[in-house]
């Protein structure tokens, strides 16, 4: 497995502000149109724009998921990233300073995209090259979807050099590039079977420590977890949510070391969960 020190070379990690200058949807439309000539004449198909804005930006979004990890030009780079920008700016970037934090750790549900943290986590697979399935809503694929095909291609990268699968527990860093984060710490969960084993609960854990000891290590001072191997990855989310409170607690004890953690949650019933174990974690 490489470390942080044997692929930072391979990949940019220089973080560089980014401007996010809303456009208008003619604007919109005609990027949109442009990435779509380039997508559709790598799939050998035939460009057709006689479409509204949202199916063409429907349609962008699902080709990047489907798209292997090859090379882009810089003018689509720079097309993509203009769209992009201007959607993380339309959502609405949420400052993860103002919340209230207790002992360094704040809970808040929402989409994790919007977070301007130092980083958000990703609940990976072992390839780490994102979701290829079109639209889905698991949140590798929302997250490399707004961050854009920069990610992807990083991940490949890391994981050629590598030469092997991503070991669950273990953590990789890259930009965020559109994300109104700086960066994206990106971890393999364990996929739970039948019961929840102790080596399930004991690579979970090791999730959120090797992500902590990643952020540590690139200096950061903000990191916003997701719910890691929840849902499709069939880890209780109660469970999980007090493995999730009691490594982050015992690593902020252990190591002291000065960084606010953000748990991000989605739905109604983790937010209820995660204010009882927060509550009831010493």
């Amino acid at each position: 497995m490489l470390t942080l020190k044997e692929y930072r070379n391979l990949i940019d990690l220089v973080y560089v502000p980014k401007p996010m200058r809303i456009l208008d949807e003619k604007e919109k439309s005609a990027i949109c149109d442009e990435m779509l000539a380039v997508l559709l004449e790598e799939r050998n198909e035939i460009a057709a724009f006689s479409y509204p804005y949202k199916v063409k930006r429907d349609l962008i979004w699902g080709y990047l998921n489907e798209r292997l990890p090859n090379p882009v030009t810089p003018r689509f780079l720079e097309i993509q990233d203009k769209l992009f920008q201007s959607e993380t700016a339309e959502n609405g970037i949420v400052d993860a300073s103002s919340f209230e934090y207790e002992e360094n750790i704040a809970l808040w549900q929402g989409d994790i995209t919007r977070l301007n943290t130092d980083a958000v986590v990703n609940a990976a697979n072992n390839a780490l090259l994102g979701c290829f399935i079109p639209h889905h809503k698991c949140i590798d694929n929302v997250i490399h979807s707004r961050a854009g095909v920069q990610v992807r291609l990083d991940c490949s990268k890391i994981m050629g050099a590598q030469g092997e699968p991503e070991p669950a527990g273990c953590a990789k860093i890259t930009l965020a590039y559109n994300l109104p984060s700086k960066y994206i710490i990106h971890t393999v969960g364990p996929m739970v079977g039948t019961h929840v084993s102790d080596e399930d609960r004991r690579v979970l854990r090791n999730c959120y420590i090797s992500c902590l000891n990643l952020a540590k290590e690139m200096k950061l001072r903000s990191i916003a977890f997701c719910c890691i191997s929840t849902g499709i990855f069939g880890f209780p989310n109660d469970e999980a949510a007090a493995i999730a409170v009691g490594a982050v607690k015992n690593w902020l004890m252990e190591t002291g070391y000065d960084i606010r953690v953000i748990f991000d949650v989605f739905l109604d019933k983790d937010r209820a969960i995660y204010e009882d174990v927060l509550k009831n974690t010493k």
